[in-house]
């Protein structure tokens, strides 16, 4: 199964902005919706394109409430995230998944909240460790070059 978490924007209530409003109430009507990490939306899809096409319904909510959406595609990687813009180019056949994984974008797990995402290249497949405060966990989400550093 294709996993979608959507982030909200610090200063919004992400679970109710989108269940609030008829189109993504819609949208989300066929999902189980669970909260892994605090103001968090997750899915579960049937794949990759689905996981996709969810979050161009979602697009107009995405740019105003969430501020990152990830995908899990577990073709890919069982325990890594993908960014929106590198499932989008993966389902589109213009990125190959066997060459993501280095450019990665590493979000800090402290109370149950994800924190300070830090851009980092994963080198000899080690990942470097999460420094800008203390966290409990990672989640590492593998990013496009160009989203890289953003």
């Amino acid at each position: 199964m294709t996993r979608v978490c959507l982030v909200g924007d610090e200063d919004v209530d992400l679970r109710y902005e989108l269940l609030s409003r008829e189109t993504s109430r819609a949208a989300l009507a066929t999902y189980d919706v669970d909260e892994p990490y605090a103001n968090t939306v997750a899915v579960g899809t049937v794949s990759l394109g689905a996981a996709v096409s969810l979050l161009n319904d979602l697009n107009w909510y995405l740019a105003r409430f969430a501020s990152d959406a990830l995908v899990r595609e577990p073709s890919v990687s069982g325990d890594e995230w993908l960014s929106r813009d590198l499932a989008t180019a993966i389902r589109d056949g213009d990125i190959d998944p066997a060459a993501t994984g280095d450019l990665l974008k590493v979000y800090g797990v402290a109370e149950n909240r994800l924190v300070e995402p830090m851009y980092v290249t994963r080198t000899g497949g080690v990942i470097p460790e999460y420094d800008l405060r203390d966290v409990e966990g990672t989640v590492v989400v593998r990013v496009t070059e160009s989203e890289f550093g953003t």
